[in-house]
């Protein structure tokens, strides 16, 4: 076999592979109707842990307070922050009944250990329905809780619910912010559609008490510095008591990092934890990666070296369009539009950004949540 006939083969593969997993995105999540019912006013406890987020305090927490949900707490937990956090938070405290402060001091067996203080956080907790945000988060709606209340089911014990992030006009570092958070939400969304849930995101995520004290919590995993989200929940979710949450009013926005370099920080530290998914995980989301990689190179080396440019013409263009409809519909239930004519020019940009990411993560882990 020549050498042009082994990148056309590897090429229709590797297509073929990329539309695969892009129909299994497109069907199992974006042509997936989400129903709008809000039925449920289930007590909460809202759990936010912070270290150092006075300022972020002090804008996002009147978001949670101002919810249309009758009878939910916010736990606040300070892990032993060096700014006036505590100070905001006892503020907090002390004008609203219905927020508790947990203070957390420093340990040296649990320095720098987010996932310890989460759990004097839920120890300290109320009611047996858990809602977890990040201080620099802010509900999309003052329904948010309502409408995370109403995904609990008897079968029904972990929520999963979409961070979004702030846009920013004119960065195209923001673009790719909010593309891999969108490329993200729609592989754990659609994964858990069809029965295989295995993330969450810690900006907006829920489940029930028992869900962490059946599993001893974080102790499986309490010595890696993240995880206190994904890896915890590719622990114990499962086809039947897991469903995501996607309805208008539902989401969480985010600030965003705004440069290169605390951007790539931060996904070494969300990425330095996949090694630890179960096995079948580990190999569709590399799978996934794989493939993408090999599709952008095998597709210019094929325009360089085989002359029959309309088949590869072809061959790239089918993929695209599939995954423009995928995408594009994703965005469109995620509120994400402004990202779908860029999606090509982003796609390549991610790729060439996890390589590094992976690349540096092999050489050295990131130590510290914060």
């Amino acid at each position: 076999m020549s050498f042009t006939t082994t990148l056309l083969t590897l090429l229709i593969i590797i297509v073929s592979i990329q539309v695969g997993y892009y129909l299994i995105f497109l069907f199992s999540f974006g042509l997936k109707k989400t129903g709008n019912k809000l039925k449920r006013n289930l007590p909460i406890s809202v759990i936010i842990c912070a270290k150092n987020e006075a300022e972020n305090l002090k804008i996002n927490l009147p978001y949670i307070l101002d919810q249309n949900h009758s009878n939910f707490e916010i736990v606040l937990v300070n892990d032993s922050s060096s700014d006036d956090t505590l100070e905001v938070m006892e503020s907090f405290q002390s004008e609203n009944e219905n927020v508790t402060v947990v203070d957390v001091k420093v340990n040296e067996a649990f320095w720098g250990n987010k996932k310890y203080a989460l759990t004097l956080g839920i120890k300290a907790s109320k009611n047996d329905f858990l809602v977890f945000t990040d201080a620099d988060c802010r509900p999309d709606s003052n329904d948010w809780l309502a409408h995370i209340s109403a995904c609990f089911s008897n079968t029904k014990s972990i929520v999963l619910g979409y961070g979004a992030y702030d846009k920013k006009k004119y960065s195209f570092l923001n673009k790719i912010i909010r593309y891999e958070t969108l490329i993200t939400a729609m592989q754990y969304f659609s994964y858990t559609n069809i029965g295989m849930p295995y993330m969450a995101v810690g900006r907006n995520l829920a489940y029930r008490k028992e869900v962490f004290f059946n599993n001893s919590g974080f102790n499986n995993h309490m010595h890696i510095k993240s995880g206190d989200d994904d890896l915890f929940i590719n622990e114990v979710a499962n086809k039947s008591n897991t469903i995501g949450c996607v309805t208008e009013g539902s989401f969480t926005i985010s600030s965003p990092k705004t440069s290169f370099k605390d951007w790539i920080a931060q996904k070494r530290r969300h990425i330095s934890t996949a090694n630890l998914y179960k096995t079948n995980h580990k190999l569709i989301l590399g799978l996934y990666y794989l493939s993408q990689l090999m599709f952008w190179i095998l597709a210019l080396l094929c325009f360089l070296f085989y002359e029959n440019w309309p088949i590869i013409l072809g061959l790239v263009l089918t993929r695209i369009i599939v995954q423009y409809i995928a995408v594009g519909l994703t965005a469109k239930k995620l509120k994400e539009l402004d990202l779908i004519v860029l999606t090509p020019i982003l796609d390549l940009f991610l790729v060439i950004s996890q390589l590094f990411i992976f690349s540096n993560n092999l050489i050295s882990k990131p130590k510290h949540w914060k």
